[in-house]
């Protein structure tokens, strides 16, 4: 799940160090009114929520044409409560325009998976790509279509430049951002802090400190979802970024340095120190390792005064899968920013784009709708979602976590970092079982190994680049 960052445009990653701090600011000063409080849902007297989808029904804030008739297959990887919540999004979108929409559940990578369908002559109409590398790989292919001027006007009034810049390559438009992920919050079981004593560290150091308090109270520390090898990868960047700083970062991430550069072996070192210890990782690495992110989220929020884990590392999504708990945000299950490694807290975003593979008046606009503020508005309503769509009301989103995500995701503006795994060649950054999220896996189960993992690291990331 990654992509290429030289598709884009060097100043959407380019960010200062300042907004970066200030960004990360606006997180832990949100973050930290909400860690007190529970569900803050903003509700008219009618009990709907302020910036109700019932609205959209009735045309919204863009006009959509009439598609009686018309057809469209989605694809995208997501599963489960994600997927059941984009459906309900498709469903306003048939509503408003009487076309048919399928989703089509995809695999990882998702270019192959796409890859194999065009082959068979059946491409679906639209996809949703988890990665600037895939979006440049579907536009060389020449898989993807352009989006339309309608699209267009929708991103121009309701994005900032670096998020439609993400959509870009070669400066021409071909995908709309729907999706976003605020990937540096660490998730915690209220019970488990209170029961501990323990407080939200602010640094790396406090951070292993509260690991340490957690343990002493009976319970282990943390929960890695390293199944799932991108899991890790989000884990190495939060410490880098914060830890080398976003200039090293955006090298490291177009490989202008190498992987074998001492600021990756500073990172790893640090990593070490939470990974390396058996007694913080739920499971010790070889459980950690059979552990996929689903579960690593569940079971930190699942189990009593004695669950499996009292802290899970994860973007805002995480929020999906404590749904599926009995546990409630904002009481049960709170969070704060990923702690300083560095001078500064990391502020690292992930994103899904829309791609249209198939051009058609009815493809146009469904990339159209997903790019209004209507599409994005019924998703936030939902839970376990965040949208880069300035336009979207706050008031949508529904407990004060969310509320305070949402907000400093929109406040940041440009000054962001993508994930940077997602900026690689997918067969690096992207495909289970191989690259990056193969060597991180290796490292989780044997930390001491630096420089080996290094060394696995750059030939990977060097067969990639250069392919």
């Amino acid at each position: 799940m990654r992509r290429s960052l030289r598709t884009t445009r060097s100043h959407t990653h380019s960010t200062h160090r300042a907004a970066q701090a200030a960004a990360a600011a606006v997180i832990a000063g949100a973050l930290a009114l909400t860690a007190c409080g529970g569900s803050d849902d903003k509700k008219t007297d009618d009990g709907k929520s302020g910036a109700a989808t019932g609205d959209t029904a009735g045309g919204g804030s863009v006009g959509l044409p009439k598609l009686d008739g018309a057809s469209l297959e989605v694809a995208a990887v997501w599963t489960g409560p994600e997927q059941a919540n984009f459906k309900k999004v498709l469903a306003e979108f048939e509503k408003r325009t009487g076309a048919k929409v399928t989703f089509v559940p995809a695999q990882d990578p998702i270019i192959n998976f796409l890859g194999s369908k065009i082959a068979g002559g059946a491409p679906p109409d639209v996809a949703l790509l988890p990665q600037v590398g895939a979006i440049k790989q579907a536009v060389e292919k020449k898989w993807a279509k352009p989006v339309g001027a309608e699209a267009q006007a929708q991103l121009a009034k309701n994005y900032s430049q670096g998020w439609q810049d993400l959509g870009k390559v070669d400066g021409k438009q071909y995908a709309v951002y729907y999706k976003a992920a605020n990937k540096s919050l660490v998730w915690y079981n209220t019970k488990v802090f209170e029961n501990a004593g323990a407080k939200e560290p602010a640094t790396w150091k406090d951070f292993l400190s509260t690991a340490q308090t957690v343990y002493d109270s009976g319970v282990t520390p943390v929960s890695v979802g390293g199944a799932d090898g991108w899991t890790l990868t989000d884990w190495f960047e939060n410490v880098y970024l914060s830890q080398a700083g976003p200039e090293k970062y955006d090298q490291l991430a177009q490989h202008k340095i190498k992987w074998t550069d001492p600021s990756v072996k500073d990172a790893l070192t640090t990593l070490a120190q939470l990974w390396g210890d058996k007694n913080y990782i739920a499971g010790g690495p070889d459980g950690a390792l059979q552990t996929e992110f689903p579960a690593s989220v569940t079971q930190t929020f699942t189990g009593g005064d004695q669950p499996k884990a009292g802290m899970v590392f994860e973007g805002d999504f995480v929020g999906v899968n404590i749904a599926e708990t009995k546990a409630k945000i904002g009481t049960d299950a709170k969070v704060f920013p990923f702690p300083a490694v560095g001078d500064k807290a990391p502020v690292v975003s992930g994103g899904d784009a829309a791609v249209v593979l198939k051009d058609s008046k009815a493809a146009q606009a469904l990339v159209t709708f997903l790019a209004s503020p209507d599409a994005a508005t019924i998703q936030a309503e939902l839970g376990g979602y965040l949208s880069p769509n300035k336009n979207v009301p706050n008031s949508a989103y529904p407990n004060a976590v969310q509320q305070s995500m949402a907000k400093a995701l929109i406040a940041a503006g440009d000054d962001f970092r993508f994930d940077m795994s997602d900026q690689a060649p997918q067969s690096f950054g992207g495909t289970p079982g191989k690259g990056e999220w193969k060597d991180l896996q290796d490292f989780l189960k044997n930390p001491k190994d630096v420089a080996g993992t290094q060394a696995k690291l750059e030939a990977d990331a060097a067969a990639a680049y250069k392919g």
